[in-house]
């Protein structure tokens, strides 16, 4: 769904499960740092407001965006964490570069996500413009930062919840 048509913020608090005990990592882009520092600060508010301890919040900044998958990895690798959050921006130029860009890290991080069974969760804007960004990153459509703290909060129980469960064989 398009961000015009729904606020990124926008959730509800009832639907969501504690975290309490859960641990996140955290990759944040510094490429279009105005705009990924407030993604951020949405995602990590979001985590404290649903419970998560400052200690369990393991947060690595990287170059650029195309880097996240990567960074996603190094995070799942050394931390026992619930998911990943990856946030970035990549704003549409003159060239094709946010397409690549885009695709790869999309691609990157479903199948880290698929091969380690760890959510690791696309919190990146893809805007046309600035202003777009500044619309998702805070703005007249709110945060994607807290639409991606809320996801990791949501995939990291439904592991839990299936880790858990009766391992059985057929049905």
């Amino acid at each position: 769904m398009a961000s015009a048509l729904k606020n990124l913020s926008a959730y509800n608090e009832e639907n969501i499960p504690s975290a309490e005990e859960m641990v996140f990592g955290i990759a944040v882009s510094e490429w279009n740092t105005d705009i990924t520092h407030a993604l951020y600060q949405g995602c990590y508010d979001t985590l404290i407001k649903h419970g998560v301890k400052e200690d369990n919040i393991h947060t690595i900044q990287v170059p650029g965006t195309f880097e996240l998958p990567v960074a996603a990895k190094m995070l799942a690798s050394s931390k026992r964490l619930n998911a990943v959050i990856c946030i970035g921006a990549v704003i549409k130029g003159e060239t094709k570069h946010d397409e690549y860009i885009n695709n790869a890290v999309a691609t990157g991080l479903t199948n880290l996500s698929i091969a380690s069974g760890i959510p690791c969760i696309f919190g990146v804007l893809t805007p046309n413009d600035h202003q777009q960004a500044v619309d998702r990153a805070g703005g007249k459509f709110g945060n994607k930062g807290v639409e991606a703290a809320v996801t990791a909060i949501r995939m990291a129980a439904i592991r839990k919840e299936l880790s858990s469960a009766d391992k059985r064989i057929g049905y």
